[in-house]
């Protein structure tokens, strides 16, 4: 079948609004029609690795038959019905289950959202509701961290704390929100006597004292924050957060939107430091991207309240447990668990790192290659000695984003930080593509090695 990919376009700038929207932007854009594995076919026939796993979604790659067939399978069956109190289904029930199993120890009760956003927002209200069923209604402040991504709905962007995602279009942003530095290794400046991980971790307790221990209900993380730029966070780091929050009566919520089912080397984020939170928000991986789903799950103690709360929790999604998403993330777990996935991260992100480290390591303005399974960054600068950036009138992340595409990668930029994050089915020939496309671009925009 021929496609017109001038006319789709044309109609496209004619009728749709974009995520993200930028007419200029958008001009040259991709019309994505086919995608296979880990490759993704433009509407003019030029193939490009998807460097970045659709939008870090497609962890079982592109045209996998046996999540196709699950959804066709339940449209046929019971394509829809309310997960209100009062209804229920099979696949909700088999999916919350499972997630028992495979989550932390403590979290035992799920709730079904459509998205990584809502899932936000599910939680700043389940953390109100707690304390206020407790007898502690003041508790309703949030904390998170600059360069989070938390999601775009008003509640949830006032969270996320990458200033493009709201800057002056949208603000005022919600009040009870605030931030604390990143603890972002290349860049986070500790006092002297003090680890990185430490330093960034009581940045927490200090924000927590000046809002007043009494009116804060949680602090939101990214175990590794994906779209500010893979900050991996030091090992010390989340063990001294959860120190903070348990002596201050405060909320561990991990944003595993990301991270969870497998993408850094383990099947959930905090995983790889030994502690639990008390609240997870999961989406993305749960159906690879196959159907709109996500979710939360809450601790044990949580959902005691929730169950014996005086007032209803009242909070609700029209396709909450939807029953075709709930299959279609029954039949994504079973190849997550069946071909290890979490195994295949760990392995396959130190193949890239390694790959990435080998072609870029002393090229003058790469200040740094850091990775943890399959999440993987490379941070470009004008000086490499003094990590001084590049002023944004260049535009060299955008430059390099270009260039990369014609090497056959696409992928995403933070800035100026190449990310990296393909499915976790891709084959070593493939990553070797990917690290000649990294090299490739930033050498045709900044010279090589």
């Amino acid at each position: 079948m021929t496609v017109d990919k001038d006319a789709l376009l044309a109609s496209d700038h004619a009728h749709l609004i974009h995520p993200l929207h930028s007419k200029a932007g958008h001009q040259d854009a991709h019309v994505w029609v086919r995608a296979h594995g880990s490759t993704l076919v433009d509407a003019d026939g030029s193939e490009y690795i998807d460097g970045l796993s659709g939008l870090w979604n497609v962890v079982a790659g592109h045209g996998r038959t046996e999540l196709a067939e699950a959804a066709s399978r339940q449209m046929t069956t019971l394509p829809y019905c309310s997960g209100y109190t009062g209804s229920s289904n099979p696949n909700a029930i088999a999916l919350a289950e499972r997630l028992a199993r495979l989550t932390y120890p403590s979290i035992n009760r799920f709730f079904f959202t459509s998205g990584g956003g809502e899932s936000s927002d599910t939680n700043f209200k389940t953390a109100r509701y707690y304390f206020r069923q407790l007898g502690k209604p003041e508790k309703t402040k949030v904390i998170s961290r600059q360069w989070a991504y938390h999601g775009v709905t008003l509640a949830a962007m006032s969270a996320t704390g990458i200033s493009g995602y709201f800057g002056p279009m949208f603000e005022p942003r919600v009040p009870g929100f605030s931030h604390i530095s990143s603890p972002y290794p290349y860049r986070y400046e500790a006092p002297e006597g003090v680890s990185p991980g430490i330093a960034a971790a009581n940045e927490l307790e200090q924000k927590i004292l000046e809002e007043g221990p009494e009116t804060v209900a949680m602090f939101l993380a990214e175990p590794v924050q994906g779209a500010g730029g893979i900050l991996i966070p030091p090992d010390d780091y989340f063990p001294r957060i959860r120190e903070i929050c348990d002596q201050y009566d405060v909320l561990l919520a991990a944003d595993e939107v990301i991270t969870g089912f497998g993408r850094t080397g383990t099947m959930f984020g905090l995983e790889h430091w030994g502690i639990e939170p008390d609240i997870i928000q999961y989406a993305k991986a749960i159906t690879s991207g196959y159907f709109p789903l996500g979710g939360t799950g809450v601790s044990d103690k949580i959902a005691d309240v929730i169950d014996s709360g005086e007032d209803v929790w009242m909070h609700a999604y029209t396709y909450s447990a939807h029953p075709v998403g709930c299959a279609v993330a029954m039949a994504n777990l079973d190849i997550i668990e069946g071909e290890d996935f979490p195994g295949q991260a760990a392995e396959k992100g130190r193949y890239l790192l390694d790959g990435l480290q080998a072609a870029l390591g002393d090229h003058p303005h790469v200040g740094d290659i850091r990775g943890l399974g399959l999440m993987l960054g490379v941070e470009i600068v004008e000086d490499r000695g003094t990590k001084q950036d590049f002023a944004a009138e260049e535009k060299v992340g955008a430059r390099v984003h270009q260039a990369m595409q014609q090497h056959g990668l696409f992928s995403r930029m933070r800035g100026d930080v190449v990310c990296v994050a393909p499915p976790v089915v891709i084959t070593h020939e493939e990553m070797d593509r990917i690290i000649a496309a990294v090299a490739g671009g930033i050498g045709d925009v900044l010279g090589s090695s």
